[in-house]
């Protein structure tokens, strides 16, 4: 008999033709777990499948009656893709994502049926979807816009009540300061977020992410001497004081991120041995 506790919740309506259910993966890097959407009113397309979880993926066929149309991969991290091998084999459904030469640390392999394009228009019924590459958190990553809700399926581009983690060198802070001034320009109404809540105002939270990323870089820049070598670690150590032993190597990467972004515009430089600054 299953548990009360063990039950996989009802997919929540978010908007037309836009319902959520969380996969069970909670953690502090995931949040309440990582958000799969079902994009249609039939057939319809999934976004992130999230974990291999049988109950989950089971739920996500039940919900759409087994009329899965495509899914779609926000990027390769295992919290979005665990789930896509077994919900294809399931379903005859082909995996779509941006194509990627290479697999990072820490993508997880999945075969993909059919690479994404930029700005291209998915068709899932009567509703479109529009693919915008969305790099920074990963090189592969892409977010989802559907134009008549008025909604942007963000991925890991933005989060609800975190910061997203940049980690080099698939993470990319240049390209990240990028997308967000893109997604900034977007007609969009809300962003759902691979993490967490609804994010009501959205230009007034990519404004508040481009706000506290400016601030971070400037106080690496202020942790960095001209004639004194600094770790990232170091650094990371002097930014995140309270911070738990488990992050403090997630933080140094984070840390990692904004130094190269600022070697790459001649503001600090890569002795070796440790970093240091140029002005």
């Amino acid at each position: 008999m299953i548990e009360l506790e063990d039950r996989i919740a009802e997919p929540e309506m978010i908007g037309a033709g836009l319902r959520r259910l969380t996969a069970p993966n909670p953690s502090p890097m995931t949040g309440p777990g990582t958000n799969t959407f079902i994009v249609g009113h039939g057939p319809y397309l999934i976004v992130d499948p999230g974990v291999d979880d049988e109950s989950h993926l089971q739920a996500l066929i039940d919900a759409c009656g087994g009329d899965i149309a495509a899914i779609c991969l926000t990027h390769r991290h295992p919290d979005h893709v665990g789930g896509a091998a077994w919900l294809a084999e399931r379903t005859g459904a082909p995996v779509c994502a941006w194509p990627k030469a290479e697999l990072a640390h820490y993508d997880r392999p999945v075969h993909v049926d059919r690479p994404l394009i930029d700005n291209e228009i998915l068709t899932v019924g009567e509703m479109s979807v529009i693919v915008r590459h969305t790099p920074g958190h990963a090189a592969d990553h892409v977010a989802f816009e559907l134009p008549a809700a008025g909604i942007l399926l963000a991925g890991d581009a933005l989060m609800s009540d975190a910061t997203v983690v940049i980690l080099p060198p698939d993470g990319h802070m240049g390209a990240y300061f990028d997308t967000l001034a893109r997604l900034e320009q977007l007609p969009i109404e809300r962003i759902a977020p691979a993490h967490g809540h609804i994010l009501e105002q959205p230009q007034q939270t990519i404004a508040d992410v481009l706000a506290h990323r400016r601030r971070r870089e400037a106080q690496v820049v202020a942790a960095l001497m001209p004639d004194e070598l600094r770790s990232a670690e170091a650094i990371a150590d002097r930014l995140y004081p309270q911070l738990h032993d488990r992050l403090r190597t997630m933080a140094a990467l984070q840390v990692q991120a904004h130094l190269l972004h600022l070697a790459e515009r001649g503001r600090a430089i890569d002795e070796g041995r440790g970093w240091r600054r140029t002005e």
